[in-house]
């Protein structure tokens, strides 16, 4: 097979500054095909708080020693006007955009009780409003030129449920509806959009879990450069897909997808009593079908009143 590559591509790489980390493995994969990155983080820690220790000068040096061409940019892609200053800084460099890959987060363990509402707002300002900001960034871009690809980063806790982590967990499942629904938005334009749920030792993993985990990780193989040939291959023009979601740990990948029961037969006249009835076969999996990928063409039957920006009293 030959090998793919990404010469004459742009990509940006959020949330790329940590060492070990997956944003870091990315941009260094991408680069090392060809690709020229904008390596974008904060520089704080996994929690969002204090120092990273290493940072995105250290990420982009270790591209340019190697021969490959990157950028710095420091903008927090939480807010609308600095993720534009991200996708702005490739425009400015190398005149275009092909590659966005969502890797930018926090994730501060607490119960759900105990956690402080500021941080709350924090971890879904980075996930999942910063995967729309970067998004809404590239979007008219990459529609322009009639080609892009969007790699989102969701994580598995947010279809199997974690203690500590419920607004990150809530804000990765609206990564996956994102997705879904930008890839329909994306096939007529040549947009892909899939999603990636990685599983690695991480400096997030090392700062805020205990020393036996993060090693018994590494033992099984679970870095951050065996998930990033899965990002690279969602990131590549050959990816043709679009709507996917693939876990990948240790260097094994599979694709998470959604099913659901055949349930029960329409029925107008459903009340409460009827629903306890038949509450066996509602949740009976045996028959369960896959839910269908997203097709821009699902919706050409939606016939919505014209949208206005202006509020209406």
């Amino acid at each position: 097979m030959n090998e793919l590559r990404f010469d004459g591509r742009v990509a940006i790489v959020t949330g790329a500054g940590g060492n070990p980390g997956l944003g870091r493995s990315y941009a260094l994969l991408l680069a090392s095909r060809g690709a020229k990155v904008v390596v974008n983080d904060l520089g704080v820690g996994p929690d969002g708080r204090g120092a990273l220790g290493s940072g995105p000068d250290q990420v982009v040096d270790e591209i340019r020693a190697a021969g490959g061409e990157a950028i710095v940019n420091t903008d927090s892609v939480a807010d609308r006007d600095g993720a534009g200053r991200v996708v702005q800084s490739a425009l400015d460099t190398w005149g275009r955009v092909d590659i966005v890959v969502n890797n930018a987060g926090i994730a501060p363990f607490a119960l759900f009780d105990e956690i402080s509402d500021s941080d709350i707002e924090r971890v879904v300002g980075v996930h999942l409003m910063g995967h729309i900001w970067m998004c809404r960034a590239a979007w008219p871009h990459m529609k322009e030129r009639g080609y892009g690809r969007l790699v989102n980063v969701s994580s598995s806790v947010a279809v199997k449920g974690l203690p500590y982590q419920s607004a990150y967990s809530a804000a990765k499942m609206g990564v996956v509806g994102l997705t879904r629904a930008l890839a329909a938005e994306g096939q007529a334009h040549g947009i892909g959009v899939n999603a990636i749920m990685p599983n690695a030792d991480t400096l997030a993993w090392q700062t805020m879990l205990s020393d036996e985990f993060s090693s018994r990780a590494r033992r099984n193989g679970a870095v951050p450069e065996a998930a990033a040939p899965v990002a690279a291959w969602l990131a590549h023009e050959d990816c043709t897909f679009s709507g996917k979601i693939l876990h990948t740990e240790s260097g094994g990948v599979r694709e998470v997808f959604f099913s659901m029961a055949n349930g029960t037969p329409p029925d107008p006249e459903l009340d409460l009593e009827r629903v306890a009835q038949k509450i066996g076969s509602i949740t009976d999996r045996t028959d369960a079908v896959s839910v269908p990928d997203p097709d821009r063409t699902a919706g050409q039957s939606l016939t919505p009143k014209p949208y206005s920006n202006t509020l209406r009293p």
